[in-house]
Formats: C-alpha cells, sequence, structure tokens
C-alpha cells in the first residue's frame, strides 16, 4: 500500500491477548508503528494460545500470529526502575500509547494518566478494560465470554431451547478491539486540530450492547426484550435458514418484493396473497407454517442452485459454509484480504503466514503488514536506535 494513513505514527503497545492486540494490530496495518513492550521472558499469553503445540513451545501460537504482523517486540519490566525509565522515554516520544490491562494497574506501577499527560501533553492514551475505569465492576476480571454473558448476548443467541449460547468467537473482545481503533483514529484527528492529547476509556461491555444493535435498542425504546430466535430474523420473515435438498440456506426476504419474487421462483405464488401471509406483520405472527411451506418448496433443489438463481433476482440467499469454505472463496481471495509472510525466522518453516487484512480497501488496496509477528524481544538491541529516531521529532 504506497500510501498508508497512519504512516509516521508511534503506537506504544502494552496489550494482550485479543481486544488490546487486535486494536494495535488494526493500525499497525494502516501503517503505524506499533512497539509490543513486553514482559521479559514471558511476553503476550497470546504467544502460547493455539491449536499447534509446536507454534506454541515457540513462544508463536496461532492466536499470537494472528494479530502481531508488522509489530516490534521490546522487552522491559516496568516494575523495575530501568525498565521504568526506557518506558518514559518511549512515552515521551509517542504519539499513542494502548494497554489492556485490569482498570488501574498501569497506574499502580507510577503511570496514572496524570503522570503519562505530563510527560507528553499530546499523548492519546487508550485503556481497553471489560468494564472501563470507573463503576463497581472497574476491578473485576473479565474475559471475552464473560462480557457475552453480563450485556445480554448470550441470552439472544441459539433457540428458546439452547439459550443462553456462546457467540462461535471471541465477539465482545473483538468488538472491544475495533471500537478502541475507531477512538484512537478519532483521537489522532482531533489532536491535529487542537494539538490536545486525550484519555480513552474503552468498556468491552458497553462496546458489546453498542454492537448489539436493535436488540439493546427494542428494549430500551420500545420495551420490547428480546428472545432467542436461533436462525430467525425477528425483523423479518421469510428470513432465517431453511433447508435446500442438499443441506441449508439462508434467505432474508425482508422486503415485500423479495417475498414475492421468491414464492414465484419456488413454485407458490399462491403464498402472496394468502391472507397469512400477504403482508409483513402476518407472515411474522405465521412464521413456522411459511417456513414450512417454503421448505417443502425449496427441497426440490441444492443449496449452489438456489444460491445462484435466488441472487440473480435479487433476493438475499447464501449457502452456509464451513470456516474453511469461507477462507478458500474467490470473493475474499480477489479482494487480497489474506496476505501472506514468511514466518518468523525462530521457526524455521519454509511454509507461509498468511494474516487477515482490515476488511477495508484504501484506494483499491488492501492494507497489508509489511513485516511479520515479531519473536519476544526481538527488537530488543534497536531499542537505543529506535528512541533516538522518535525523539528528533
Amino acid at each position: 500500500m504506497p500510501d498508508r494513513p497512519l504512516e509516521g505514527v508511534r503506537v506504544l503497545d502494552l496489550t494482550n491477548v485479543l481486544a488490546g492486540p487486535y486494536c494495535t494490530y488494526q493500525l499497525a496495518l494502516l501503517g503505524a508503528e506499533v512497539v509490543k513492550i513486553e514482559i521479559p521472558g514471558r511476553g503476550d499469553l497470546a504467544r502460547r494460545l493455539g491449536p499447534d503445540p509446536e507454534l506454541n513451545r515457540a513462544q508463536l501460537g496461532a492466536s499470537f500470529l494472528a494479530q502481531n504482523a508488522g509489530k516490534k517486540s521490546v522487552e522491559l519490566d516496568l516494575k523495575q526502575p530501568e525498565g521504568k525509565d526506557l518506558f518514559t522515554d518511549l512515552v515521551r516520544h509517542a504519539d499513542v500509547l494502548v494497554e489492556n490491562y485490569r482498570a488501574g494497574v498501569l497506574a499502580r506501577i507510577g503511570f496514572p494518566w496524570e503522570r503519562l499527560s505530563g510527560l507528553n501533553p499530546a499523548l492519546i492514551y487508550c485503556a481497553i478494560s471489560g468494564f472501563g475505569q470507573t463503576g463497581p465492576m472497574s476491578r473485576a476480571p473479565a474475559y471475552d465470554q464473560i462480557i457475552q454473558g453480563l450485556s445480554g448476548m448470550m441470552s439472544v443467541t441459539g433457540t428458546p431451547e439452547t439459550a443462553p449460547v456462546r457467540v462461535g468467537f471471541p465477539v465482545a473482545d473483538t468488538v472491544g478491539g475495533l471500537s478502541a481503533a475507531l477512538a484512537v483514529t478519532a483521537a489522532l484527528a482531533g489532536r491535529q486540530r487542537d494539538g490536545r492529547g486525550r484519555f480513552l476509556d474503552v468498556s468491552m461491555l458497553e462496546a458489546s450492547l453498542s454492537a448489539m444493535g436493535w436488540a439493546v435498542s427494542n428494549y430500551v425504546v420500545s420495551g420490547v426484550e428480546p428472545e432467542p430466535m436461533g436462525d430467525q430474523n425477528a425483523t423479518a420473515a421469510p428470513s432465517g435458514t431453511f433447508t435446500a435438498l442438499d443441506g441449508p440456506l439462508n434467505i432474508a426476504a425482508n422486503r415485500q418484493e423479495q417475498f414475492e419474487t421468491l414464492c414465484r421462483l419456488v413454485g407458490r405464488e399462491e403464498l402472496i396473497t394468502h391472507p397469512r401471509f400477504a403482508g409483513r406483520e402476518s407472515r411474522k405472527a405465521h412464521r413456522s407454517e411459511l417456513n414450512e411451506l417454503l421448505n417443502a418448496a425449496l427441497s426440490a433443489r441444492p443449496a449452489a442452485e438456489w444460491e445462484r438463481v435466488l441472487s440473480a433476482a435479487g433476493v438475499p440467499a447464501a449457502r452456509i459454509l464451513t470456516v474453511a469454505q469461507a477462507v478458500a472463496g474467490e470473493q475474499v481471495a480477489q479482494r487480497d484480504f489474506f496476505a501472506e509472510l514468511p514466518f518468523p525466522a525462530a521457526l524455521n518453516r519454509e511454509d507461509t503466514l498468511r494474516v487477515m487484512g482490515s476488511g477495508v480497501l484504501f484506494d483499491g488496496e488492501q492494507p497489508a503488514p509489511v513485516t511479520g509477528p515479531p519473536a519476544l524481544g526481538e527488537h530488543n538491541d534497536e531499542l537505543p536506535a529506535l528512541l533516538k529516531r522518535w525523539s528528533r521529532r
């Protein structure tokens, strides 16, 4: 990518596992220079997480490799005087500091916001935590599943018989990291206007509630408490997962014209004027009966064929893929979503590492990291030169 928008932005990354590293990975993709500060000998816990024991033993677990390409790694013990002094020098010249410790931890080891701001009035300090820096739960420990439960997310996931169910990936961590990255870029834009640094207090709980959108707003605005509906869409019918000849098929006929087109294409045109299905609200009230009739009609053809026919006619429809099938899809390949990088030299592997982009093209190009994920302390020897370079600005 010839012109990355955050080129020249200097980020100190004190983050661990997912929410924080995901945030700083997004910043690195956009061109920021991200220096990961890690505990000597231990580093980010994600270095030891993932399905491949060999990678975990090498402190380059799959969970770490996924979120840390393009970053530098420096080992500093922030509880020791020498480590604190080096970190202080880095703070003086950084643009952004991101951490996802439990609330108050960085302050307790000598770096509260007031001191950080005093060292560098233009610093943007982003603290990501489960519940935010204030409130009765601010010091409580939190992982993704804890936030999924407390946000109400699990209560609306699954069917009435199976809920509560955990979402199948760490969505609260990811949403927290995205919210943090958005806040950091907004703060950088604001600083261009007024020169001020800012303290960003990111709550994964609040970010998750915000991301739940209609599930929350339907309750706070209209007093309607959402319920688990499995693979069905509460706002429309027919909208959900249906059964084709060879497997499941998602259809979202949310508009009247889409419903009518669907009925014609599956050979059930009489449903368009049927008293129980003619209107949006009546279709929702008789959802089960309508779904049964459509499933019978859809069983005549394979899911891939229905996907092609319905999509071409303007009815949103698609098969349900596995992760492996989604990753191998032509759509993401055409947009260069995955970047190919060499594995860290310590692994002595000849194959390549695939890492994900951001999902946003800039002037037609997918942001991608320019270097692979770092070994623990890989850039220790470069710290004096880095400090000298940073201090010139």
